[in-house]
């Protein structure tokens, strides 16, 4: 999986900025506690991180609530995903900081669509994907949103 690199000036976290809406994103879904959005850096068009609007660092560092939300919407862009991209499997991974291979230090979970069982399919170069390419996708996402997650 490619390394998600923050390039906002020190001390300034880039999901914090995201969710904050200073920077534009594919925004996939946000609600009070979480964020889930299409990363520039993505190998995979169905990959999307869910991430908690609270700056936190790792696991430990969020609430049970904000667990909990993260969980929930993680599975609803699971099925958001599935209906829109009907991959034969998901991956939910978390990677965070330098023990992840990134420059993110907040938390944060990846929903990766899975191919041929066991692999990530790499539908793209390693390069930032057009833009537009990724608002599509999301809005293919929000399109296939679920109401409630069953």
């Amino acid at each position: 999986m490619p390394k998600f690199i923050d390039h906002s000036p020190p001390g300034q976290c880039i999901f914090c900025r995201l969710a904050a809406g200073e920077i534009p994103s594919a925004k996939v879904h946000e609600d009070a506690l979480t964020l889930a959005f299409m990363d520039i850096g993505q190998a995979n068009p169905g990959h999307v991180l869910v991430a908690t609007r609270r700056h936190a660092t790792t696991l430990l560092d969020i609430t049970a609530e904000e667990a909990g939300a993260v969980m929930q919407t993680a599975r609803r862009v699971a099925l958001a995903v599935r209906a829109a991209f009907d991959p034969p499997g998901l991956t939910l991974l978390q990677a965070n900081g330098s023990a992840g291979d990134q420059t993110v230090f907040h938390f944060h979970l990846h929903v990766v669509p899975r191919h041929d069982g066991d692999g990530v399919a790499l539908s793209w170069p390693r390069q930032e994907p057009p833009a537009a390419l990724l608002q599509d996708y999301a809005a293919r996402l929000r399109a296939a949103w679920p109401a409630e997650a069953p």
